[in-house]
């Protein structure tokens, strides 16, 4: 008995040890949102209601903003919590997390960065999770897929809500759609839909996939409706309200059947799920070429807006 019970200790040392070896080691550029926390708290407490297994954050690079109050604001409050609650290590460059870690979540709070950062978290040949928005400008984001493709790396690019129950209203093919939420604006971001209104952004295009051709935008002080005409004749709208609002949306199905999601909950833990499948099998959950549209659709929606609301082309 007391050779078969030292045999089940050794047993569970090993396991434990597999266990935690098995986890994947993520890194964090850019600790000035909220997002770290969460995701922080969900991979690395056992005892958070969320708590899911599989990854665990090990390291980070603080990154920041100066000149966006959102991000000056936060990173060092945020970065002191991810030490001291979450037992995060600290770097003093992107490069120094390459050998530290598994997969990177590329989390600063202003898109505008996006670029030269992930030209560096390119060179440690990891899987890269970059949190919305892809970046602050179409041609940015173009220059993160190509060089992402040359450099062989996976992507992806997504808001939460992209994983907060649609997939009821796409149960049925969707012939239109309306889908809204939060539309403030930060001065410093050249597509000014990209600080907030990406979510809407990123629930349309769940609902009505890929194929938006033409886009019209209508503007006021309290809030932006933006219409895009798909190739095959659908239509799709968001509506990004200010100065907040919940988020929701409306799919329309064939035989005028028609069905609504009135407050969509913006949960952390769907795409941390995603996120962590990413980074083990390094298949993305949201084809690169449709986030690229997204970043098409707000780019006309600009265009159309500083022309006065004309209808405008996506670029390709």
């Amino acid at each position: 008995m007391q050779v078969k019970a030292a045999s089940l200790f050794v047993f569970a040392i090993c396991w434990n040890s597999q266990l935690h070896a098995a986890d994947l080691r993520l890194g964090i550029i850019g600790t000035d949102t909220s997002h770290v926390i969460a995701f922080a708290q969900a991979l690395n407490l056992p005892a958070a209601p969320d708590h899911m297994t599989g990854a665990t954050i090990t390291a980070a690079y603080k990154g920041g903003s100066p000149d966006v109050k959102e991000s000056s604001s936060r990173i060092e409050r945020f970065a002191a919590q991810l030490r001291d609650q979450f037992g995060v290590r600290f770097v003093d460059t992107i490069g120094a997390l390459c050998g530290q870690v598994d997969g990177i979540l590329l989390e600063s709070v202003d898109g505008r960065t996006h670029l030269a950062q992930m030209k560096e978290a390119l060179k440690c040949g990891k899987p890269i999770f970059i949190d919305k928005p892809l970046a602050s400008t179409l041609a940015d984001a173009r220059e993160i897929a190509r060089l992402a493709a040359a450099a062989g790396v996976p992507w992806f690019s997504a808001s939460s809500l992209r994983f907060a129950g649609l997939g009821v209203l796409t149960a049925t093919p969707v012939k239109g759609a309306l889908a809204w939420g939060p539309g403030p604006f930060q001065e410093n971001q050249p597509l000014d839909l990209s600080w907030y209104g990406i979510h809407a952004a990123e629930i349309l295009f769940t609902l009505m996939g890929t194929g938006c051709a033409e886009v019209t935008r209508t503007t006021s002080a309290e809030a932006d409706v933006v219409t895009c005409r798909w190739k095959d004749g659908r239509l799709g709208s968001i509506r990004a309200d200010r100065p907040t609002s919940s988020f929701g949306a409306v799919a329309f199905h064939p035989n005028n059947k028609v069905q609504a999601l009135p407050l969509i909950q913006s949960g952390y833990a769907p795409l941390l799920r995603e996120i962590v499948q990413f980074m083990t099998t390094r298949k993305a959950p949201v084809a690169n070429a449709e986030t690229l549209e997204i970043f098409q659709f707000l780019d006309a929606a600009q265009r159309s807006k500083e022309k006065g609301g004309v209808p405008v082309s996506i670029s390709k």
